[in-house]
């Protein structure tokens, strides 16, 4: 098992009144990045689905340097209506990333919880939020 010390709040980076589905994730990851797979471990969608991507045991590709040793959490949204970053997790967001977050502590309890954003040499507002 790897050592795992941050888990990492993200957001997709897609404005709140279009959607971007898991299809569309995996597509970008795969095909426009190269990736074998979606990047984060976990992904939660508009109404509050929390879908597993990679598995937890495996490192990730969401946030350079810090992969080796954290896990990827992202919620679709981020952006508002005009592409602004904004806080734009639905009410079902952020219940599952409260309950995803608590379940994850309990598994990795010494394990910091903090935005991409707080993340030194980070230059992005995601999450959009203070986490």
């Amino acid at each position: 098992m790897r050592k795992i010390d941050m888990i990492v709040v993200h957001c997709s980076g897609s404005r709140c009144n279009h959607r971007y589905t898991m299809k569309m994730l995996r597509y970008d990851h795969v095909h426009n990045n190269g990736w074998t797979d979606i990047g984060y471990h976990f992904y939660i969608t508009l109404d509050g689905v929390v879908h597993a991507c990679r598995p937890v045991e495996r490192m990730g590709s969401h946030a350079l340097g810090y992969n080796a040793h954290s896990i990827g959490i992202c919620y679709e949204g981020g952006l508002d209506e005009n592409g602004k970053p904004a806080d734009t997790r639905t009410l079902a967001q952020k219940v599952t990333m409260e309950e995803l977050l608590k379940s994850l502590r309990k598994d990795f309890p010494d394990a910091a919880i903090l935005g991409h954003r707080d993340l030194p040499g980070v230059r992005k507002e995601c999450p959009c939020f203070s986490v």
